[in-house]
């Protein structure tokens, strides 16, 4: 990492085996945003009190803040590229806004670990905050997402993956940080199962068992991973998602919790758009006939030097 950008927080930490997504909205008042300050000065000192029990736990937690919230916090100045989550389509295939001030990331390798700093951080912010969205996730075999493909094979990793989601010289009062996106999306899988390999591989641009990809001769461009696959000024731009199953088996849900970090929102934007929308228009992700996004946020991932920094901060 550059000497002379402040370390982020825990954006490029590894995929863990389990992890918890909390999304809140800030109640009114003075001494509920006063609460969400302070807990940004102590969350790096609860990580390492929880992790301390489980050394080996990999345990970590990433604090963003969403566009209609920054202000009331912390004032200006404000990140440059912060704004309400954008929505894209319509009717059936749509990517929804929904709800949200304040996420919460944490991840571990055990998920009493995840459990205890959850509840650790939230008996801080108490009646400070509701919660409109908790997912508890887990990784689904070799990194599979629930419909059977392996998930993140394109993730950028080391040095690149700081290249392509640290904020530097683009926006020098808060180097060090993120913008995040996440969606909870639920699947059919009762349609999805009956389709055949072939067909699923196709909408995918993948083989199912061994993650290659199909060769552009016969992946059509409606594939997820061609919709999905930006391009600026002749160079990849690349995302770094840490997605997570989820599920209640017994209530007939499936689902994957997307999150993707990156130094802008406009990789991600321009991702839903080709998905949602089609490159050209028309030309969707076909994995949107059996997935449907359900919820939407944008938020700002501050460096955690800054984190500290925003504790003691006032509008």
């Amino acid at each position: 990492m550059p000497t002379d950008t402040p370390e982020p927080q825990a954006v490029c930490n590894p995929v863990t085996r389990s992890a918890i997504f909390i999304v809140a909205t800030l109640k009114a008042g003075a001494e509920n945003a006063g609460t969400v300050r302070s807990l940004c000065g102590d969350v790096a000192a609860l990580v390492r009190a929880v992790g301390t029990r489980a050394p080996t736990g990999e345990l970590s937690c990433v604090f963003g803040f969403g566009a209609e919230v920054w202000d009331t916090l912390f004032g200006a100045p404000r990140p440059a590229n912060l704004h309400p989550f954008r929505e894209f389509g319509d009717g059936n295939r749509r990517a929804v806004g929904t709800q949200g001030d304040l996420l919460l990331h944490i991840r571990a390798d055990h998920m009493d670990l995840c459990f205890e700093l959850a509840a650790q951080l939230m008996a801080r912010l108490s009646d400070a905050v509701s919660v409109v969205d908790e997912v508890h996730g887990f990784r689904y075999f070799d990194l599979r997402d629930m419909v059977g493909f392996v998930d993140g094979t394109e993730n950028p990793r080391g040095r690149e993956a700081f290249d392509f989601v640290v904020i530097r010289d683009q926006d020098r009062d808060f180097a060090g940080g993120s913008y995040v996106m996440v969606q909870k999306y639920l699947h059919d899988m009762t349609a999805w199962e009956s389709l055949p390999v072939e067909a699923q591989e196709r909408i995918i641009g993948r083989k199912k068992l061994s993650d290659v990809e199909l060769d552009e001769s016969v992946k059509p461009s409606s594939s997820h991973s061609s919709l999905t696959t930006i391009e600026k000024d002749g160079q990849e731009v690349k995302i770094l998602r840490h997605n997570m199953a989820f599920g209640r088996p017994g209530a007939g849900e499936f689902g994957t919790y997307f999150i993707g970090y990156a130094s802008s929102p406009e990789p991600i934007e321009q991702m839903l758009q080709n998905m949602f929308v089609g490159r050209p228009p028309g030309n969707y992700d076909r994995l949107l006939d059996y997935s449907r996004a359900v919820t939407g946020g944008l938020f700002f991932v501050p460096s955690a030097e800054l984190l500290e920094e925003l504790a003691d901060r006032k509008p």
